[in-house]
């Protein structure tokens, strides 16, 4: 994939706690209860200390806080993690993602002054006070508002990101001006890429999810088509449109799983099978050299491959990405006991990921997560910002 000292870019995934119940994030069963398989782990100053040593610090270029499930700004350290880091590296850009809705805006005001000129804040904000709640429950649009402000007053550097959904995509162009008018430097539009069934490839009309009451809610992708993911709709044509809900209790879920998720025989595969199999896989974070580290301290390339680690949707430790972390080991991966150079040139990362993209098919070792991820012909998370 890379060597060690290529490396430039790290993801980091501080925490998988959250102050949020996001209905279609993978910390949510269907959107309700949280996923039970998730180790809830994170990691502390002294552990970023112990991973991120200043020699290593000294060659990249970028670090970023977002993940799988957890929010950075929830974190305990976070703010002395970035203090760290700044201090080794006062190069090195830094950034997180974030739904905005947690700690003061006085600690607010010191994340600016520690990123300086260079670092940036995405706030995840989808829609407007009458709205972003719908999808980011238990977040307050008056404390995301509030603390966006006190971090832009304080000479920091902030992005709003828009994901788009049926239910808001009327506010958007206000949701822009406002934007302009707090002092935003930039406004994204998101095209969500989950409106995709993650097991049978169908596009979901509406996706029939429940909160953290019990309650049912339908999520709709918006109507206008500019506001469409155009690779998800391609991927959606190539099997037959459907409303499409997944179980809500585990046991119902591992119940009705197959015991393989990919058919040998080929002529009994869905037109999404088909495609992973065929389709040729050109990396993401090999091209950009990025590294991400998970909150239970696991180097993997990506946040894709570390998603398949916990997925509620299947039997733990049933996906193929444990069937390659069984063979060097999970503690192999640690970055907690083992030094990043260590984990980065061993066989999970120099053979055995790079070596099954040519495999012939997932049913013989083809990882589906690369291919749905960084298949060629169809990107869903690049066609969510174009």
């Amino acid at each position: 994939m890379y060597q060690y000292n290529e490396i430039r870019t790290v993801h980091l995934e501080i925490t998988e706690r959250c102050n949020a119940a996001c209905l279609m994030c993978p910390r949510n069963i269907n959107g309700g209860e949280e996923n039970p398989f998730l180790p809830k782990k994170e990691l502390y100053i002294d552990d970023i200390k112990r991973i991120l040593t200043p020699k290593f610090l000294n060659q990249l270029s970028h670090i970023y806080m977002c993940g799988n499930y957890g929010d950075p700004i929830v974190a305990r350290d976070t703010l002395a993690v970035f203090k760290y880091l700044r201090g080794e590296n006062p190069n090195l850009l830094l950034s997180i993602n974030t739904n905005g809705s947690a700690k003061t805006e006085s600690w607010w005001k010191e994340l600016a002054e520690v990123y300086g000129e260079n670092g940036y804040v995405i706030f995840s904000i989808d829609g407007l006070e009458s709205t972003n709640h719908l999808y980011r429950q238990n977040t307050t649009w008056s404390k995301i508002i509030n603390n966006a402000k006190a971090f832009i007053d304080a000479g920091g550097k902030a992005r709003w990101e828009f994901i788009v959904f049926n239910h808001n995509e009327h506010q958007v162009e206000e949701a822009r001006q406002l934007s302009i008018d707090l002092g935003f430097e930039e406004f994204i539009v998101k095209k969500s890429a989950r409106f995709i069934s993650p097991l049978t490839g169908q596009l979901k009309e509406t996706s029939m999810l429940v909160n953290r009451k019990g309650e049912s809610i339908s999520l709709a992708p918006p109507g206008d088509s500019k506001y469409k993911n155009v690779a998800v709709e391609q991927i959606g044509a190539l099997g037959q449109k459907a409303n499409y809900a997944l179980p809500t209790k585990v046991d119902e879920i591992q119940s009705r799983l197959m015991p393989e998720i990919f058919e040998k025989n080929d002529a009994r595969k869905r037109p999404i099978e088909k495609y992973w199999d065929k389709t040729v896989i050109k990396c993401k974070v090999s091209t950009e050299k990025s590294l991400y580290i998970s909150a239970e301290g696991l180097a993997l390339p990506c946040c894709w491959m570390a998603g398949q680690m916990y997925t509620w949707y299947w039997s733990p430790r049933g996906s193929q990405v444990w069937r390659l972390i069984n063979k060097i080991g999970k503690q192999n991966l640690s970055v907690l006991t083992n030094d990043i150079e260590t984990v980065v040139s061993n066989q999970f990362f120099q053979e055995h990921i790079p070596e099954s993209w040519n495999k012939p098919s997932c049913a013989e070792g083809k990882l589906s997560i690369c291919a749905k991820t960084c298949g060629t012909e169809f990107d869903t998370f690049q066609n969510q910002y174009s």
